[in-house]
């Protein structure tokens, strides 16, 4: 275990499978994966019971789709670039077989989880162009299988490779993967992303988050909570 820092206090969230205890603080990390499970259970419901005539609320979820696709491409990205690689030279460097062949089976999973998105993708655009019941019931077994494979990421990821970030990782280089996570966002992903972030997490974890974010990301979520809401509710008015 890293022990050039003391333990740092981690939140555990609804659906997380294991908390990884060390010196640095995965809150972000552990946010992220509670908002992706909740995304796929929501877009799971709606595509399952959104009226296939309902064009107005199909339009309003394949654009909530289209953020969340944004997030979770980027959010691998940071991964695949700044976390991975370096863990894998650690494990190299120990000699460990068994974290690497964690941490290439974290690549193995993004590999089939991006064809996934894609799938998604144009599956969104079939009930678009033509919406039927046929389109509508082939979107549900994509969206089925995603949220399948990405728990199942998501589940492996906490219990294995993210212990190893605590376990592993210098300060340096820790610093720099949070720097790259940080950048890896385009600014007008901001307002989204923070609201995103923020939807149905524990008050308590909510008011720690918001007091840690920075006055800056504190007025923006308080600016733009309620148009996030709206449109939220508009996307997933069937869920």
């Amino acid at each position: 275990m890293n022990q050039q820092q003391a333990f740092t206090p981690q939140v555990t969230l609804p659906g997380q499978a294991h908390t990884a205890e060390g010196p640095y603080d995965q809150t972000g990390m552990y946010l992220m994966h509670h908002a992706f499970r909740r995304d796929l259970d929501r877009f799971v419901s709606a595509i399952r019971n959104t009226p296939v005539g309902d064009t107005e609320t199909w339009a309003a979820l394949t654009r909530r789709w289209d953020r969340f696709d944004t997030v979770l491409h980027h959010h691998h990205t940071i991964e695949d670039e700044a976390f991975w690689p370096v863990l894998m030279a650690h494990a190299d460097a120990a000699g460990r077989a068994d974290d690497r062949a964690t941490l290439e089976a974290m690549e193995a999973e993004h590999a089939v989880i991006d064809p996934a998105l894609q799938s998604m993708r144009t599956g969104f655009a079939a009930m678009n162009e033509h919406p039927c019941t046929d389109h509508r019931n082939a979107l549900d077994v994509r969206v089925t299988a995603l949220r399948e494979a990405l728990v199942q990421h998501l589940h492996h990821e906490e219990t294995e490779a993210l212990p190893l970030v605590q376990a592993t990782m210098t300060p340096q280089e820790w610093k720099a993967a949070e720097s790259a996570a940080a950048k890896g966002y385009p600014p007008k992903l901001l307002p989204f992303l923070i609201n995103w972030i923020a939807y149905d997490v524990p008050q308590d974890v909510l008011a720690k988050v918001i007091r840690d974010a920075g006055r800056a990301y504190t007025v923006l979520y308080r600016l733009t909570r309620r148009r996030f809401t709206t449109i939220d509710q508009k996307a997933f008015r069937y869920a």
